[in-house]
């Protein structure tokens, strides 16, 4: 892969395991998805070739890959369904009274995420509302060659994606970047755990749907 020549989205969908490298780096691979690498991490003062050097580890360890620019519509579909919505569906009411009884229980402590159940709460929301259009409107058209109808709705798909990646960032200040205190109990940190994937669930479910979903259905 030409790591110098290539964005950061594009590596993001095509490399298993690259979005881990870009959260820990903090580079945004979601909504940012369209800048080259070396931009991305130019603009963070990091050092290019320890970023890369990481990647080129994962490129030698990865056995499969799922190439979905070249798989069928239907499928990539089907697949961000399964993997992505009902996942989301299944994830947060579980998040939720987690974060309920951590606040519950710990709220005199200084590190208690104050304010996260009712955030999960509102994220869970705006999450089902885009999901529901997706399902609804924006799926079933590009499933039925509707081509000519998708740009609208891929745009206010488009809108929605920043406001979640804004709601994330805001996510990860209520849990205080994962910080715990050191006599955390485990549903404390199930918490932050469960909160860590979803993270990274939205952020690839994002990733997928602006880097390679809208760009083909845009383009067939």
């Amino acid at each position: 892969m030409d790591y110098k020549n290539i964005t950061i989205g594009e590596i993001a969908v095509q490399l298993s395991g690259a979005t881990k490298v870009f959260r820990k780096n903090k580079l945004d691979f979601c909504c940012g998805g369209g800048v080259l690498l070396s931009e991305a991490i130019a603009e963070k003062g990091l050092n290019f070739d320890s970023v890369v050097c990481e990647l080129q580890e994962l490129e030698q360890t990865q056995t499969e890959k799922l190439d979905w620019q070249n798989k069928d519509l239907s499928d990539l579909i089907s697949h961000i369904l399964k993997n992505y919505h009902e996942k989301h569906r299944y994830d947060l009411p579980e998040l939720i009274k987690l974060a309920q009884r951590i606040e519950i229980v710990h709220g005199n402590k200084e590190l208690c995420p104050t304010g996260l159940m009712e955030f999960l709460v509102m994220l869970e929301c705006e999450l089902e509302n885009h999901m529901q259009k997706e399902e609804q409107i924006l799926f079933p058209a590009i499933k039925n060659g509707m081509f000519h109808f998708v740009a609208g709705p891929i745009e206010v798909m488009r809108q929605e994606h920043d406001e979640h990646g804004r709601n994330l960032e805001r996510l990860e200040k209520l849990v205080h970047n994962f910080e715990l205190p050191a006599d955390a109990c485990n549903t404390w940190r199930a918490c932050y755990l469960g909160v860590r994937n979803l993270i990274d669930d939205v952020m690839n479910h994002i990733s997928l749907e602006n880097n390679v979903l809208f760009p083909r259905a845009l383009n067939s």
